[in-house]
Formats: C-alpha cells, sequence, structure tokens
C-alpha cells in the first residue's frame, strides 16, 4: 500500500463511485467525495475548485444515465475539461479515470462517447491514468431495461468479460496510488475471470430472481459496432488484470 493521500472522487453516489470511496476508506486516505448531490458538477465545473483544495489525486467514477452518443459525448468532454482545468488550478497530481475495453474503433453509442472522453482527457495539463474495464455485472439489469418489451428483453449479442463494480473500484484506486508507466502499459485492464455473452448472463440473472421475462439476444445489422460486440474486440487484452467474482458468484450475494 502506498502513503495515505487526499483522494477525491468525482461520481461518489453513482454505481462504481461509492465502491471507490469504501475502498479509499478501507485502506486509510482522506476521501473527498463528491457528485451532483452535494452540489459539485463536473460538467459545469461548479463547485470543483472548492471540492479539489488540497486534493493530491482525483478518480473519475462518473457516468451519465444516457446511452445517447451526443449526451454522453457532451457530458464526458465537458467533464475532462473541468477536471483538468481545476485540477491544474489545485495543484492535483493526477486524474485516474474509468473506460471500456476494447473501444478504439467505436462509432457509435456510449462506446463512442468514452473513447472521445479518453481523447478529451490526453489533451490535458494533468497527468492521466486510464483504466479500461469490461462492462460491469451491474450492467446486465441496465441493458435488459433498455430493451424490454412486454415480457421480452432483446438484449444485443455482445462477447464480453463482466466484472463487478467493485472490483473496478479496487483496481482503479491501485492504480491511483502506485500508477503503472504509460510506455509500459497504455491502458491497463480489469475484467472477469470468465467470458460471457450479455445474452447469457441476463438469462442466469433472470433465472435467479425467478421472472418470467424471455430473453432474446438480438443482432443488429443498424448498428454500426455489431462486429466489435459479437467478435471479441471487447473482451480483455493479454495484459489485463482478471479478477472476480464470476457473474454466477456475485448473483448469489445480489440478490
Amino acid at each position: 500500500m502506498g502513503e495515505q493521500q487526499k483522494i477525491a472522487v468525482a461520481g461518489a453516489t453513482g454505481r462504481l463511485g461509492k465502491h471507490v470511496v469504501d475502498v479509499l476508506n478501507e485502506r486509510g486516505h482522506e476521501v473527498v467525495a463528491f457528485s451532483r448531490a452535494n452540489g459539485v458538477d463536473i460538467e459545469t465545473g461548479a463547485g470543483l475548485d472548492e471540492a479539489l483544495t488540497g486534493v493530491d489525486i482525483v478518480i473519475d467514477a462518473s457516468s451519465t444515465p444516457s446511452a445517447d452518443q451526443r449526451v454522453a459525448t457532451e457530458f464526458f468532454t465537458a467533464a475532462a475539461r473541468n477536471l483538468h482545468a481545476a485540477g491544474a488550478r489545485a495543484g492535483v497530481q493526477r486524474l485516474v479515470v474509468v473506460s471500456i475495453i476494447g473501444i478504439d474503433g467505436s462509432m457509435a453509442g456510449y462506446n463512442a462517447a468514452k473513447l472521445a472522453h479518453e481523447q478529451e482527457l490526453l489533451k490535458g495539463s494533468v497527468p492521466v491514468q486510464i483504466l479500461r474495464a469490461a462492462q460491469f455485472h451491474e450492467l446486465v439489469e441496465v441493458m435488459m431495461g433498455w430493451g424490454t418489451q412486454g415480457s421480452v428483453a432483446h438484449l444485443p449479442a455482445m462477447r464480453t468479460q463482466l466484472v463487478a463494480a467493485r472490483t473496478v473500484a479496487e483496481a482503479l484506486v491501485d492504480l491511483a496510488t502506485n500508477p503503472v508507466p504509460a510506455e509500459e502499459i497504455p491502458f491497463p485492464e480489469i475484467a472477469g475471470p470468465r467470458p460471457e455473452t450479455m445474452a447469457g448472463a441476463a438469462t442466469a440473472l433472470v433465472a435467479a430472481r425467478g421472472t418470467d421475462l424471455e430473453v432474446v439476444e438480438v443482432s443488429d445489422p443498424a448498428n454500426p459496432d455489431r462486429e466489435q460486440f459479437e467478435n471479441g474486440t471487447l473482451l480483455p487484452s493479454r495484459h489485463a488484470v482478471l479478477a472476480g467474482p464470476s457473474f454466477a458468484e456475485w448473483l448469489v450475494h445480489a440478490r
């Protein structure tokens, strides 16, 4: 473990951020947890200067509920610019940000927005570490909600290596306190222990909850990222860290 530092968490009340805060507290760091809920808005910059006073490192775990490419891109690029500007004024040592494995060729939707996010982050003056993660276990239910019509949930054909948000949080904190030289691994990766399909995971979730929802896997020819979703591009590279729990193990405690 590195020395105790003052670490800010953007998006601290979100699906990932709440776990990042817990891990930092468990490891004895001084935590500055903020989100829109307590008046700090990284998209507009409101409250950021005050929140980052005396902060050594910022972990950005923020997200947007919108899968719309334009909306998400506007949020992420504005957030990147504001965190760099306020971080530079505050003397922040580095930004640590979560992204998504395999998105280099993404052309649409949330993945394309995250690619734009990475590109904006790398333009800034504060050193940046980007951790690419596989899709979260917690995303399965979200995607089911997006695709449910009546008693049928339509899930895109997608190969992934699902990982728990808590596991990603631990990897983010590890990277924040022990950065990996970019010349060795430009984008460190964290993924779960085994490959899955999104529809297969959704089927397991439905079975675990005992609902009558039917899960149907859909290959959408209108999706410009269809090949990327289906051919294994979103699976981790050989340098990735693989860590449990598996989706099946996680389900036991998530019911």
